[in-house]
Formats: structure tokens, sequence, C-alpha cells
């Protein structure tokens, strides 16, 4: 996978009949992309120009063949057709709330990627509460917001030849997805430090020409910005060869007294804890901070020590509504 001079999404399938692709599919894109942008070129185009236009009928210039790529047939093929070209193909949405050893509530989804958004999404919404929010004078949905976002990853940058299945873990505290990957890096994701890397350009392109998705890398951000405000606590994303995304779903608890122990508890030397929260008397921004406790690793120090001091109260954010703007800082007032 790692030595792939082209991408997955790419191969063609030289035997795929057109007729195999669902043609009511190709009539609501249609409609999509004339309603976000009338003038679209696809509005006017049949569905092989269609896939042409989206890069998913392609020629190899080596060989001759040419046919419909996987790509095409992931986003409008049958299921029968997408399990023949690829068998192992699957995306897992599980409830486990009460039955933890097995679930409460499955969807075993193997449909195109376009059924297969509109599956998920029915199935957070069946089963996660929202909750009232207003960005600006708009009211908006933070479920809707975090889990379009959250999905349209699950499903756009997998890497499809890795037959690990794709899963979306609802429990009681969290939200656990999971899928295949062709790594760029290891590790925890700092959504303030990071370069995306397109896993399925085409079809993240498609997507983003029907409104699904925005610009490579505004997913893991957009995670962030609305999981603080919708249950005031971080997402983590952490890139391997199974890509995996943790979503808290619980408020956590403000209150000082508590959280000042915990936070206490789970950092071994307390006094480098109250010299830092002493020298935060000042308005600091995270690399003053790192440099006073003499700390080279930003994710190890938002993950062990920044995030438990601001979710114990004991340092607050200067732009609280901003919680990742390059002009943040953190004080104390202890």
């Amino acid at each position: 996978m790692r030595k792939q001079a082209t991408y997955t999404e790419n191969r063609i399938f030289p035997y795929a009949d057109m007729d195999e692709l669902e043609d009511e599919l190709f009539t609501r894109v249609r409609k999509t992309v004339k309603n976000l942008r009338p003038g679209h070129p696809w509005v006017s185009m049949d569905n092989i120009e269609l896939l042409k236009s989206a890069g998913m009928y392609l020629k190899d210039q080596s060989t001759g063949e040419q046919g419909i790529t996987l790509a095409g047939i992931l986003i409008f093929g049958s299921e029968l057709m997408i399990q023949t070209a690829l068998p192992h193909y699957r995306t897992d949405a599980i409830l486990r709330r009460e039955n933890l050893d097995r679930y409460d509530d499955r969807d075993d989804i193997r449909v195109n990627l376009l059924r297969s958004y509109e599956r998920l999404m029915q199935f957070i919404a069946k089963h996660l509460n929202d909750k009232f929010y207003l960005e600006g004078d708009q009211r908006v949905s933070l479920r809707d917001k975090i889990f379009r976002e959250a999905i349209s990853n699950l499903l756009i940058h997998r890497e499809f030849s890795n037959p690990f299945p794709a899963k979306l873990v609802i429990g009681k505290d969290r939200v656990y997805i999971e899928n295949g990957n062709k790594p760029h890096g290891n590790g925890m994701i700092d959504p303030e430090d990071f370069s995306p890397y397109p896993k399925n350009p085409k079809i993240a392109k498609f997507f983003k020409e029907i409104g699904w998705v925005d610009e490579l890398g505004s997913g893991v951000r957009n995670i962030y910005k609305y999981n603080k405000i919708y249950s005031g606590a971080d997402p983590e994303f952490i890139e391997g060869d199974v890509f995996k995304t943790i979503i808290p779903l619980i408020v956590q608890d403000t209150n000082q007294d508590t959280n000042q122990d915990t936070v206490q508890d789970n950092n071994q030397d307390n006094e480098d804890i109250k010299g830092l929260l002493e020298f935060c008397r000042t308005p600091r921004t995270r690399e003053e901070m790192q440099q006073f406790m003499g700390l080279n690793n930003r994710g190890h120090f938002r993950q062990k020590i920044l995030n438990p001091l601001i979710k114990g109260g004991l340092l607050k954010m200067t732009l609280p509504d901003k919680p990742t703007s390059r002009n943040q800082k953190y004080y104390s007032n202890r």
C-alpha cells in the first residue's frame, strides 16, 4: 500500500457496466449541484460525461485499458457491484450502551458512499440528542455539525484496499470511529499544527462539489470547535494504520475543587503545576507555557497538562469563543 504509485480509488474496472450504477443518484447529484451553483457543468452532462468530468472514468495510457474506476463504483454503484469489486467493503454502525459485550442496535452498511452517508447520519440522529445553539443569529445543530464532518472523514479518507472494517460506535460517554488508513505519520494529531494529506482526492473533490464537505483539513478543526461547545471536551484524532477519532459526549464537570484534585492527582510533580499557575497570573501563550516547563512535545503538553488544567477550571482562555485562535492565551486567577 505504501509503495503504490497511484491512489486505490483510481483502479480501473474495464468490464464494469454503466447499467450497474444507480441512475437515480446521478439525477440527485445534478439537482444538488444545480441548487448550489446553477451553472455547474454537471447539470447538462449525461452519466458517463459526469463520471469522466469527476475523474471516475479513466484510460490507462500504458495499457489502453479504460473504464469506470473504483471511486465511481463506490459513489454510484449498486450494492452487488460494490461487493463484486471490493468484497471486504462495509461500514459498521453500532450502539453499545447497555449490552457492552455485543450491541443494543446495529446497522451493517454495505451500500455506496452516498447512501452510506445518509444511513450513518440517520443512525446518529436516532441515538444522539441535539442541543440548542445559536451561531450569530442562526440556530445550528451542533450534533449535525460535528457528525457531518466525522462521517464524511470516515467515508472519504479511508484506504479502501485495507480489509479493516470501518466502524462507528456510540457508547455511553463517547463516539469511537476507526477506519483503515495509509498513514503519513503516527500518533495524536494537533488541530492547530497538522498538514492534511488527501487519501482519496477524487472522492473528496466529489463530496466537496455536492456541498457535503468543505476544504481539506476543515473536518478536524470543525469537530474540535463544535465539540467544545457540545460536550465541553476535546476530541482526539490518532493517525496510524487504523485512523481513530474519539468524540466525547458527556459534559465535563466544572466544579473547581473536585477537578483541581483530579488534575493534581494526574500530574506527578504538583510543584511544577503550581509554578505554572503562578506563571500564568499574567496571560501566556501555549509556547511560553511549554518553554517555562521545559517541554518540547506540543501534543503531550496539550493532552496531559493544558487540557486537564482548563477542564479543571484552573486555567482560563482569553478567547473562550475561539479556542483554536492563534492569539489565544491562558491565565490563572489564583
